[in-house]
């Protein structure tokens, strides 16, 4: 592996980091994995074959340095890793933001270039980290116009957004989604939500279970599956056969 030492400033030096790590094997594999195909949900998705790990490798020299219009030209870019460092480097940004109002700014950026948070993992890499903190002791409504936008990632960053309010032990936006979801068409919608869901019963057994008691009949069996996962083995075949 090429470590990247040198300052990094500008999105060029940042995409050059990454393809110095560039594996064909790997470019080869990942629009497969994240369906870039025709008619997949990451359908036109560029990819370099560079692994997560120098991606945040590049993040970490590059945040300091890298101003926002850098940062939103690699946010930008067709290729997808170049778009998940670009988010890396928005989230560390975030994360030592001086001020309120830089962190109001780095959010607005991240909500004004959602466009480009086009896969799961750039969703799963950013919104409780950025919007999820943000919005923690503010007014969530922003929650609930992304969840019903009718936009499969919009959706999802709404739902993933509220992982950081989880974490709190805040669940009512969770469980709320989760019920917005319930005829959602997209599985990736129900992995998210039963991830959420699974996430809160980590944190309070009763709260999750109450929940899932009321609605699994009418739930996805995917968004089910994942919400129960680490459920009891007995309990977990009384909800996949209905028996409660």
């Amino acid at each position: 592996m090429n470590h990247p030492t040198k300052i990094i400033k500008t999105a060029n030096e940042a995409e050059e980091a990454l393809r110095l790590n560039a594996e064909a094997e790997r470019a080869a594999f990942l629009p497969g994995f994240f369906k870039a195909m025709p008619g997949g949900y990451g359908e036109g998705d560029l990819f370099l074959g560079v692994r997560v790990p120098l991606q945040r490798k590049v993040a970490g020299i590059a945040w300091k340095n890298m101003d926002r219009q850098e940062l939103i030209k690699l946010l930008r870019s067709p290729y997808h890793e170049c778009r998940l460092t670009a988010l890396f480097i928005l989230v560390r940004q975030f994360e030592k933001a001086a001020t309120e109002s830089e962190r109001e700014s780095l959010v607005g950026c991240y909500l004004n270039h959602l466009d480009f948070v086009n896969n799961w993992d750039l969703v799963d890499s950013s919104a409780y980290q950025l919007l999820g903190a943000y919005l923690y002791n503010k007014d969530r409504s922003l929650l609930y116009e992304l969840a019903g936008s009718g936009h499969l990632w919009r959706q999802r960053v709404a739902m993933i957004a509220t992982y950081y309010l989880i974490k709190k032990h805040v669940f009512g936006d969770t469980l709320r989604l989760s019920v917005l979801y319930l005829n959602h068409p997209h599985d990736l919608i129900h992995k998210a939500s039963g991830w959420m869901i699974r996430e809160v019963g980590k944190r309070d057994f009763q709260a999750s279970y109450d929940f899932l008691k009321k609605h699994y009949q009418n739930m996805p069996r995917t968004m089910l599956r994942y919400a129960i996962e680490k459920y009891p083995g007995e309990l977990r075949k009384k909800f996949l056969k209905g028996e409660l």
